[in-house]
């Protein structure tokens, strides 16, 4: 048995003994602004929001949820959850365009009403697979990973028909026939990688597939895009019986033509969001709340009485109201008008210098009717390297100076100044927080800064050994060529190292960021100009581009960083550094990344994946910068709450102690 295996081994084993699971969307699209219910890019907020203005008398919660008597429980007690800028939910249909991928689409509004067919993380820390928390059995796989036994738990849709076989049949016809509509979608994946798939019993449906694969791998990265999907849904029109559409029983023999038109209906329902509170096709879940009202500034759950999962919602009335700013938030949270919001990092005393949980780093924030729970996400934070620049590609295919820009990259500093103690360093691509299986152990090294910790010396000396002198104060290719002591293939002598760093314009927490690489850059001579643009003009160009396009031209990119939630909870890579990946912004190629990166999706030996992790934290293919870490006010009326590093919403878990919680 691998280590990997037996890990696998306790959590099951944790599971069955009671005990939470040990413990997420790209973010799943290029790189998201925002976490959890947290935002990525907030403004500092006014002066007036100081920290004095706190509400005195906190207590500190740390990652494990607050344990409060069941007993105490009240009935009907309603609960309300503040939406920052920018994160309303505008998708309820699980089978949507990229467009609709979002923490906010997803974990915090859609997973509320139906589930996936395999949920992920838990009401603690967990970056596991919760199989407690899913509507199917664990995955049993046979012929050495060829064929894979799903058996679906006998749980009730709202309308009360069982969630069984036919319901996630339905849904792999839907996906055989839309997957180029589907945001989850990635060529050569699921579907592609499926021989075909039958339901071999009422409850059971059986995928055989094209080749043998890691059970870890594929129960992450690819069974977690499954959903059992109500056979009510299988409707053309308004009205329509459960079932009529025919999509259930399809085949490509008519060129999957139901399905089509199934899905043309519900994309047409989808995007029809001022019905959603109304529509009766989305009053019928299996999760553990119902929508009862909707608008894009605010939307109310009630719970759903005939949940048939555990535990059971005890919240009657779940709301969700936007506010306009963080200082709004700030202020709601002041006068108690929310159960959960996020404090800005303004607005808390600096972190003790070892953030990182377990170690409680807010012992001395302020607070009052409120706790305070840091919340970590399963992120890396990174800028693109654009190797298809015409110009520069040249210079950042060459390792060594990536490892002398890593030398240069002062995440500590970052940190501190602007982070406040609130974020977590990038060593890899893999996340260094939480604490979990993943983590390598080249990542561990120099005290978690990883293989390149900060160096102005080292980089200079490592520059200087292949050719690069400070003319002018600006870092000069003087030897050409492809020796050891040169620059490398297709540097030009008098090359300057000249660089621009394009970031949003909304995010000053990414401006702070990359003016402190322009200061350390500029220690060995590089130059890096700073370059704000519009989020939206900004996000076109994350898309990889050749050398001929005049969009190519572009160096460094930032938007933010990417959560490793479902699907994609095992942090393997093929979405980002894989050649010629959908979202490999920076065009990185590198055949060892690639085959490390398909060892991670047909070994379960940990240390396959390790050896990915390893070489990402070695190879530089980015350049990383820190992950922050948001900051969660919970009432302290309200119980058994904690923050999902994946994002994973779950307030069936909650318990209020009075009637407004």
């Amino acid at each position: 048995m691998t280590d990997l295996e037996e890990q696998l081994r306790r959590d099951l084993k944790d599971i069955a003994e009671g005990a939470q699971p040990i413990q997420i969307r790209p973010l799943r699209t290029p790189p998201s602004r925002r976490r959890n219910r947290g935002v990525r890019w907030l403004a500092p907020v006014a002066a007036a929001a100081a920290v004095a203005g706190l509400i005195a008398g906190v207590t500190v919660a740390g990652h494990a949820p607050r344990r409060g008597s069941p007993s105490a429980a009240v009935k009907g007690a309603r609960a309300t959850v503040a939406l920052e800028p920018g994160a309303e939910a505008y998708c309820i249909f699980p089978l949507e365009p990229g467009s609709c991928e979002s923490v906010s689409n997803y974990q915090d509004f859609e997973y509320l009403m139906v589930r996936p067919l395999y949920m992920f993380g838990g009401n603690n820390d967990s970056v596991t697979v919760n199989d407690a928390l899913s509507p199917a059995d664990p995955p049993v796989y046979r012929d050495g990973g060829r064929t894979v036994v799903i058996n679906i738990k006998p749980w009730k849709w709202s309308d009360g028909q069982t969630v069984d076989a036919k319901d996630l049949i339905f849904f792999l016809n839907m996906l055989e026939t839309e997957k180029a509509n589907y945001a989850d979608y990635t060529p050569g994946l699921l579907p592609d990688n499926i021989e075909y798939y039958q339901a071999t019993g009422p409850q059971q449906v059986t995928l055989r597939l094209k080749a043998a694969y890691s059970s870890i791998w594929y129960t992450y990265n690819q069974l977690s895009v499954l959903y059992p999907f109500p056979l009510a849904w299988d409707v053309t029109h308004a009205g329509a019986a459960s079932g009529s559409g025919g999509c259930e029983g399809d085949t490509a023999a008519d060129g999957w033509a139901k399905c089509k038109a199934v899905w043309s209906y519900l994309n047409s329902q989808n995007k029809d969001t001022a019905t959603y509170g109304t529509n009766p096709l989305w009053r019928v879940v299996d999760g553990p709340f119902r929508l009862t009202s909707y608008s894009t500034s605010s939307y109310t759950f009630a719970r759903n009485t005939k949940y048939s999962g555990s535990p059971k919602p005890s919240v009657s009335r779940l709301t969700f109201t936007q506010y306009p700013s963080a200082t709004a938030i700030y202020q709601g949270l002041q006068n108690g008008a929310l159960s959960e919001g996020q404090v800005p990092t303004a607005d808390l005393r600096p972190a003790s210098k070892n953030f990182l949980p377990p170690v409680n780093p807010l012992a001395s924030a302020p607070g009052g009717g409120y706790n305070l729970q840091a919340a970590l996400s399963f992120q890396i934070f990174y800028a693109y390297i654009n190797y298809n620049n015409p110009t520069y590609g040249p210079v950042f295919r060459q390792l060594y100076f990536r490892q002398a820009l890593a030398m240069l990259d002062d995440e500590p500093s970052m940190n501190t100044a602007v982070g406040r103690g609130y974020s977590a360093s990038t060593v890899a691509g893999v996340p260094s927080q939480p604490a979990s299986r993943w983590i390598s152990p080249v990542m561990k090294e120099h005290h978690g800064q990883g293989p390149y910790r900060y160096d102005v010396a080292k980089a200079e000396a490592l520059l200087a050994s292949h050719g690069w002198t400070v003319v002018g104060g600006v870092l000069t290719c003087e030897h050409a060529g492809t020796g050891s002591s040169d620059c490398g293939a297709g540097i030009t002598m008098g090359q300057q190292a000249t660089f621009t760093m394009l970031y949003p314009s909304e995010d000053t927490t990414l401006q702070d960021d990359v003016n402190i690489l322009k200061a350390d850059f500029a220690r060995a001579g590089i130059s890096l100009t700073p370059t704000a643009e519009n989020f939206s003009a900004l996000i076109a160009d994350v898309a990889p581009c050749t050398p001929s396009q005049a969009r190519c031209k572009w160096t460094f990119f930032t938007v933010g960083g990417w959560d490793f939630n479902s699907p994609g909870a095992e942090p393997s890579g093929e979405q980002l550094f894989q050649a010629g990946a959908a979202y490999n912004g920076g065009s990185y190629s590198n055949a060892e990344m690639n085959m490390l990166i398909t060892a991670t999706h047909t070994s379960n030996d940990l240390s396959a994946f390790r050896s990915y992790a390893n070489y990402t934290a070695e190879q530089v293919p980015s350049l990383w910068l820190p992950s922050p870490v948001t900051v969660m006010a919970v009432s302290k009326h309200l119980h058994h709450a904690s923050q999902s590093p994946l994002g994973t919403f779950l307030p069936e878990y909650w318990k209020c102690t009075s009637k407004k919680c």
